[in-house]
């Protein structure tokens, strides 16, 4: 990749990712204050910027393999990274780590996450589009699927464990 073009990917990297903090925050603290414990934005931050570090980090690991033609998903190293920062006797921050972390309710992170990816799609529509009904129709099978393929695992573990 060009150095200018490398600059730019990170610049806008950099945009979404403060974007995605802002709205994390302010989402953790709604979906914690519902259930009595509230997290504020700024307590948020140190888990918030460990979630960065992760990311910043394992888009750097996977920038340079890209060099040496190894193509595999950033989310892999972001998620090994995470993983071994989080590993007591391994990691020296283990246990302030998942503290921190902890204050995080995950699923309100989904919000900035899948506003992101709506926009994207968004952008995208026109060529869509031109897919035809096709692909439409597979999209709705694919989604539908998924959505009662969730639900029912979910139900089933639900009623396994006694919670319904």
């Amino acid at each position: 990749m060009e150095k200018t073009s490398m600059m730019e990917t990170w610049i806008t990297r950099g945009k979404v990712l403060l974007f995605s903090g802002v709205f994390a925050a302010i989402a953790n603290y709604i979906s914690s204050s519902k259930t009595g414990a509230p997290v504020t934005p700024l307590e948020a931050v140190p888990g918030l910027a460990m979630m960065l570090f992760c990311v910043v980090v394992g888009c750097i690991l996977d920038d340079t393999l890209r060099k040496f033609k190894i193509n595999l998903p950033s989310i892999l190293y972001i998620s090994a990274i995470s993983m071994l920062l989080s590993i007591p006797g391994f990691s020296p921050i283990a246990e302030y780590f998942c503290a921190e972390l902890n204050k995080m309710n995950l699923m309100s992170l989904c919000t900035p996450i899948l506003a992101y990816a709506g926009i994207s799609i968004g952008k995208d529509l026109d060529e869509f589009k031109k897919q035809g009904l096709g692909i439409m129709c597979t999209a709705i099978a694919a989604f539908t699927g998924t959505y009662v393929g969730s639900a029912l695992i979910a139900q089933v573990v639900l009623m396994m464990t006694g919670v319904i």
